[in-house]
């Protein structure tokens, strides 16, 4: 995965991530929109053969862009943590019936 910075200012950064799709950025999109200091947060995929996706964050005052996508990510992968011990419990249980 490669990221290239294509718009930076104090409160909006755009971003071009080549190798992923909707799959991704779908759920960051939508764990950016949770965070109140983030205004908007949207991706779009300019053509279906290149799996090159712009990504585009705007805050408020208070919180950079930069600090929304790292928060993002973090709560994603507490997520994925969540749901693995979630899922580890149920099969266990499901063995000991």
């Amino acid at each position: 995965m490669q990221v290239k910075v294509v718009k930076k200012t104090e409160n909006e950064l755009t971003i071009e991530v080549e190798g992923e799709g909707h799959t991704l950025f779908n759920l960051l999109e939508s764990v950016l929109l949770e965070d109140e200091k983030v205004e908007f947060a949207s991706y779009k995929m300019p053509h279906p053969l290149i799996s090159n996706t712009v990504v585009t964050i705007r805050t408020t005052k208070g919180k950079t862009p930069e600090e929304a996508v790292k928060d993002a990510c973090e709560k994603i992968l507490q997520r994925g943590k969540e749901l693995n011990a979630a899922f580890t419990d149920a099969l266990q249980q499901k063995t000991k019936e």
